[in-house]
């Protein structure tokens, strides 16, 4: 299964605005995505309210995980943006 690690971008971390944006967009793929810490659980990537359960703040590291390696790469650019701005 196709999986990115990268580092969260927005200042606030994947807080409220971060996460309903990435939430939005795996909401509307057609494949699911899920989002963890390295060695967490997984989160499903449409609900931004899990989102905010990882409790990532910039710099922190996300594993994306995905059977859609487009899905993975779409949300893992998400991740590493700052949204905030």
């Amino acid at each position: 299964m196709p999986t990115k690690t990268v580092v969260v971008g927005s200042a606030v971390g994947l807080h409220a605005r971060p996460a309903a944006i990435i939430s939005e967009a795996a909401g509307e793929l057609d494949a699911e995505v899920t989002l963890a810490t390295p060695g967490g659980d997984p989160v499903d990537a449409s609900s931004a309210l899990m989102i905010m359960t990882l409790g990532a703040g910039k710099g922190d590291s996300i594993e994306v995980t995905s059977d859609d390696q487009a899905a993975v790469d779409k949300i893992a650019d998400l991740v590493e943006q700052d949204l905030d701005a």
